[in-house]
């Protein structure tokens, strides 16, 4: 395999959140970050600097997070991919692609949308192959109606009502693309696509639409809470462990 060593790489990323504070480097706690840049450190001899396309919160999985993976000095891309995945073991993180990328490409800010899966099992009996890697809820959910509901989030809204108190956003108006159920069994799926999303939008949307399959909510009561622009009038956050990130579209 030939090719020109470069020193910023494309890496497309596959993570089990369930070990992590998250995907930032935190001082006291295990990031995805910080397991990727000290493995990179390690074989590369000098500093690293590796910046996803999203932030993801502690717990939260990733089937293809991109960044971009910064070296002191050049490298090939296949030796980045096989070194660092040696370096991670036995941490659930792999590097499944590497790539040469110019200085102009950023992982962050080249992105133009941004998608992710929730995962959500309706059954009584204990998940023993899902367990931190969906939400289990102990009752049937009317995923018709929570299609229904889920209308009312597509297309360009103020978010307020479902955004984090400790967001940082400048701004709670956001367009999002696609917010659509499907049921297979006893799990639901819930695709959310945006160009990019506010700090817990995604959970605190299935944790509404989540009330409306329970027979809690309407898609009235969704309506109002969104119109509302008013933090407390959003129903439940839906756990880290249903949420992945699905990929990123450049």
């Amino acid at each position: 395999m030939s090719e020109e060593p470069s020193t910023r790489h494309r890496i497309e990323i596959e993570y089990d959140g369930q070990p992590f504070a998250g995907w930032q480097r935190q001082e006291n706690a295990p990031s995805v970050q910080a397991t990727i840049e000290d493995a990179a450190a390690k074989f590369s001899g000098g500093k690293t600097h590796c910046y996803g396309a999203g932030r993801t919160d502690a717990g939260v999985h990733a089937l293809c997070m991109t960044a971009h993976l910064d070296l002191e000095k050049p490298v090939a891309s296949f030796t980045v991919q096989n070194a660092v995945n040696a370096l991670m073991r036995p941490a659930p993180v792999a590097i499944l692609s590497a790539t040469p990328v110019t200085d102009d490409f950023h992982a962050r800010f080249s992105a133009k949308e941004r998608h992710y899966l929730y995962r959500i099992i309706a059954r009584r009996a204990p998940l023993a192959l899902d367990q931190g890697r969906a939400w289990q809820v102990p009752y049937a959910l009317d995923d018709r109606a929570m299609a229904d509901a889920a209308e009312v989030f597509v297309g360009l809204h103020d978010f307020t009502t479902f955004r984090s108190a400790h967001c940082q956003s400048k701004s709670p108006v956001k367009t999002l693309t696609e917010v659509s159920v499907e049921r297979s069994a006893d799990e639901i799926q819930l695709r959310l696509r945006a160009p990019s999303f506010l700090h817990n939008q995604v959970r605190s949307i299935v944790g509404t639409l989540e009330r409306v399959g329970a027979g809690r909510w309407s898609k009235g009561d969704v309506q109002d809470a969104l119109e509302a622009a008013d933090r407390s009038r959003c129903g439940p956050v839906a756990p880290a462990q249903g949420l992945y990130f699905v990929k990123a579209v450049y």
